[in-house]
């Protein structure tokens, strides 16, 4: 058995991987299986698709066939109030994850799958689940508790998760280091397709903008993020869609794509540039929610050290990162336009503000796959130490 650990990301119609050597921070390789399971695909289902993926790493190395990885890990995005941390899949383990299957219908099940996919095709290897949710577990119940009927909340889980946990653990572990202090009070946005912040005191999360679904927050590609939830009902009366059409329209037509009609930002930024008034005022909502929630969350803190952007657009839009720094100067931010400049994609760690900048400015990879790695060598150690001599 190699020290290697293979990460996958099972999504409904694609799966993710990379062999990620999670002592020297490395990867050995990585790729991606898509249109899993669609018409004229010659990847009929998942278990096909992975069985491409072990036969591609035996012709090109590493062959985990041969010599099998320390562990597998998966991305699982809701563990609910149950699973706060890595977790070595058993029968209980898979029997929970479809119990939590409501509150991630578009993932869970699909992130299950590729466990029990790789269960079969690597018997005997370690399979470790990483919730996306885990990280927030420290959040808390002043912030995790939403002000609903009791019924709803000890019955039906009703509260604030988080999502998006791995990257914002990792990041925040590497702008706590780049500034040489483990009590840094960082706020770390993460922008992507999906977009989210977290408040990170001390290496802890203790307020985040996503809540019982991915769904709550900042403006993303295709969701809301934040409205009066009497938007559901109102809209609902007025036009004699269902509930499930509103919840299909605010996850999946909203967002830059409610507002501008694309959810690709690039496109948006382009737009702007040349004078698209709407597209422009597209931008200005999403910064405005991002100034919003980086302010709340300094106040919640009781202070501001660093903000760290990530993810697609976190480590690409270099005039989003600037606006949003300028609107925050009350902060003390003091912009360095050429590292800024300079901080674009690549998967390096950048500073952005100037060295005597108040408050600092960095741009870091999300580290999503290293994070798992790490998180499965840290929980199969474990087992092993508690294992009897």
């Amino acid at each position: 058995m190699s020290d290697l650990v293979l990460v996958l990301n099972a999504g409904s119609s694609s799966l993710k991987y990379q062999v990620v050597d999670p002592v020297a921070g490395s990867v050995a390789t990585s790729g991606r299986r898509e249109r899993i399971g669609e018409p004229g695909s010659p990847l009929t289902d998942h278990r096909a698709a992975f069985e491409t993926v072990l036969d591609s790493l035996a012709a090109q190395g590493p062959d985990l066939r041969a010599e099998p990885p320390l562990a597998v890990g998966h991305r699982v995005v809701h563990g609910g109030a149950r699973f706060t941390a890595p977790t070595v899949v058993d029968e209980e383990v898979v029997a929970a994850i479809r119990e939590l299957e409501p509150l991630a219908p578009l993932h869970n099940p699909a992130n299950l799958t590729g466990i029990l996919i790789a269960r079969e095709a690597l018997p005997g290897v370690p399979q470790v689940a990483v919730f996306d949710t885990a990280f927030h577990a420290t959040i808390p119940a002043s912030a995790s508790t939403y002000a609903v009927p009791r019924e709803w909340r000890e019955r039906h889980g009703v509260r604030r998760y988080g999502f998006h946990g791995t990257s914002h653990a990792h990041v925040s572990q590497r702008v706590s280091a780049l500034m040489g202090r483990d009590d840094a009070a960082v706020v770390v946005l993460h922008l992507g397709n999906g977009a989210s912040a977290c408040a990170v005191l001390g290496g802890r999360s203790v307020e985040t903008s996503m809540g019982l679904s991915p769904l709550e927050g900042l403006v993303m590609g295709t969701r809301s993020g934040d409205l009066d939830p009497a938007t559901i009902g109102h809209i609902c009366r007025c036009t004699g869609l269902s509930v499930e059409e509103v919840d299909h329209a605010l996850q999946h037509d909203s967002g830059l794509e409610g507002l501008t009609g694309v959810n690709d930002f690039r496109t948006v930024q382009q737009r702007a540039d040349a004078g698209d008034a709407v597209a422009a005022q597209a931008i200005a909502v999403m910064v405005h929610r991002l100034v919003k929630y980086v302010g709340a969350y300094a106040a919640v803190m009781g202070r501001l050290d660093a903000i760290a952007f990530t993810g697609g657009i976190g480590e690409n839009a270099v005039r989003l990162r600037a606006v949003v720094l300028d609107a925050l100067s009350l902060f003390g931010f003091e912009l360095d336009a050429a590292a800024n400049a300079g901080a674009v994609g690549g998967g390096s760690e950048h500073r952005i503000t100037m060295a005597g900048s108040r408050v600092a400015g960095y741009v870091v990879p999300p580290g999503e796959e290293l994070e798992i790695a790490r998180q499965c060598m840290q929980v199969i150690q474990e087992v092993r130490r508690d294992r009897p001599a």
